[in-house]
């Protein structure tokens, strides 16, 4: 098989992580040695999650109600995107009240016991009290609600060794990933809704106020200033760079398609180049966009050539959204904070022989999560929209997948439509667009009745593996409401 090329990340995956440790202070005295146990326990427990491409600023332990309320100002200025509590011992509610009323951020509690089991033969009080990191989850959950605040989540497991463990681990730093650049993320909006699709508006004061990102109103002049002034070199640069990335097969049955030109390299080389210009000038963190223009101009040969470029960056963490879709923007950067990839999609023709139905799009995907080397093919005309060039194909890889469509109610409040299914082998066809078989369980008819009956927006951000549970657990973090569509 021919190899697959990874774009690297843009940007680093970032979080701040605050962590501090619970005790009960009445016991230093009455231990000797308990304290400094209990010490390295936070401090294993910190030195594992900064494997984790997050920043953990480690608070020490907090042992009475005094303490806690000194922690407050501290952990704020700390903007944590995530908090651990680490229940070392037994710690009475004291020691969180304080945190449960004044954050406004997930807290997490890691009941994380060194021993699988106590040594009960030679039990002492002393090796309970290392290990008696469940004790007060019940007292500090029931704290939390009496405050009007959700139960916190928790972790269970062992200190060392506990494959559970780590990945839960994984997945709050992956959660800490996408609410990290949620509330940061700038993302571009460029031109209008395809005409008469009417799911596509979005209400950008509503995507800040839902996820926290700002909303950077965009121009196709700017855009085409740095496609006007693309030099040779970055030119021959991009070219080189885009032909190692893509096959260029000859066409196979598809009238519209032909092999790669070198016409459509060059302009869409061109593009992409002005493209990540454009971009880094904004500092944006993704961009989603439709825009025409008139026929036979230069800003149309732009705007309808971002296609390789737009799928590099998508590849690189920058999602790139067509069809001026806001939302699915934001679910496309929600999926590739998680590592799971996050391509551009719709449903196409159902395979009524193989129980599945065609998932994918034309325009931006993330090529990252290809199952072989992806396609450029040149089309002499993009169905249903204006202009033609270069397209990208190719189908993901096998096995698990997950979808995200961010939808919008009557009262104009975002939901998350979520499934799970598995991406079967199976032949796509060669129209320059990515299509995949998507298996959503016994009967495909069914699942996709309902679907569409929980009102998602016609595109969604598909992504490899089953990650329904932690994007219902995102939704409930931020506080939108989410339906998971069975397959079962």
């Amino acid at each position: 098989m021919t190899e697959i090329k990874q774009v690297p990340r843009r940007k680093p995956l970032s979080a701040n992580i605050a962590v501090f440790a619970v005790g009960y202070d009445v016991y230093w005295k009455q231990f000797e040695g308990l304290y400094e146990e209990l010490e390295k326990k936070r401090k294993t427990f910190c030195a594992d999650l900064r494997r984790r491409q997050v920043n953990v600023t480690d608070f020490g332990m907090i042992d009475n109600a005094q303490r806690a309320y000194e922690l407050i100002p501290k952990l704020k200025a700390a903007d944590p995107d995530l908090i651990f509590v680490d229940m070392v011992t037994y710690a009475t509610s004291s020691t969180i009240g304080a945190v449960f009323r004044e954050m406004n951020v997930p807290i997490v509690l890691a009941v994380l016991q060194p021993l699988s089991a106590m040594d009960y033969r030679r039990g002492t009080t002393y090796m309970q009290l290392c290990n008696d990191d469940l004790c007060s989850v019940p007292e500090f959950a029931g704290v939390a609600i009496r405050m009007g605040r959700p139960a916190p989540d928790v972790i269970i497991g062992m200190l060392n060794d506990d494959p559970i463990v780590e990945r839960e681990l994984d997945r709050w730093c992956g959660i800490a990933h996408i609410l990290h650049d949620l509330r940061r993320a700038r993302i571009g909006h460029l031109g209008h809704v395809l005409e008469s699709m009417l799911d596509m508006h979005t209400d950008p004061t509503a995507v800040t106020a839902a996820f926290g990102p700002h909303i950077v109103q965009c121009e196709a002049a700017e855009m085409e200033a740095f496609y006007g002034n693309v030099s040779e070199t970055d030119l021959e640069t991009k070219k080189r760079e885009i032909l190692e990335f893509f096959d260029t097969p000859d066409p196979i049955s598809d009238p519209v398609t032909e092999k790669l030109t070198e016409g459509d390299l060059v302009i869409g080389a061109k593009a992409a180049v002005a493209l990540e210009k454009f971009v880094d000038a904004k500092n944006l963190d993704g961009l989603a966009y439709y825009f025409e223009a008139a026929p036979e101009t230069r800003t149309r040969e732009l705007m309808t050539n971002l296609i390789v470029g737009n799928s590099l960056l998508t590849g690189a963490g920058f999602p790139m959204c067509g069809e001026y879709d806001l939302k699915t923007c934001v679910a496309m950067l929600i999926m590739d904070r998680l590592e799971i990839g996050g391509s551009f999609a719709e449903f196409h023709p159902i395979d009524f022989n193989r129980n599945t139905v065609l998932v994918g799009h034309d325009g931006p995907h993330h090529i990252n999560i290809a199952d072989r080397k992806p396609v450029l093919r040149s089309l002499r005309k993009y169905h249903g929209k204006p202009g033609h060039g270069a397209s990208v194909e190719f189908n993901i890889k096998k096995g698990p997948i997950t979808m995200l469509s961010i939808g919008v109610g009557a009262s104009g409040k975002f939901k998350f439509v979520i499934a799970e299914g598995v991406s079967r082998e199976g032949p796509i066809p060669p129209t320059g667009n990515t299509n995949t078989h998507g298996d959503f369980g016994p009967d495909i008819r069914r699942f996709l009745i309902d679907w569409v009956r929980e009102g998602p927006t016609h595109h969604f951000a598909l992504g490899i593996g089953h990650h329904a549970e932690t994007l219902a657990k995102i939704a409930q973090i931020l506080g939108v409401e989410y339906a998971v569509v069975e397959h079962d």
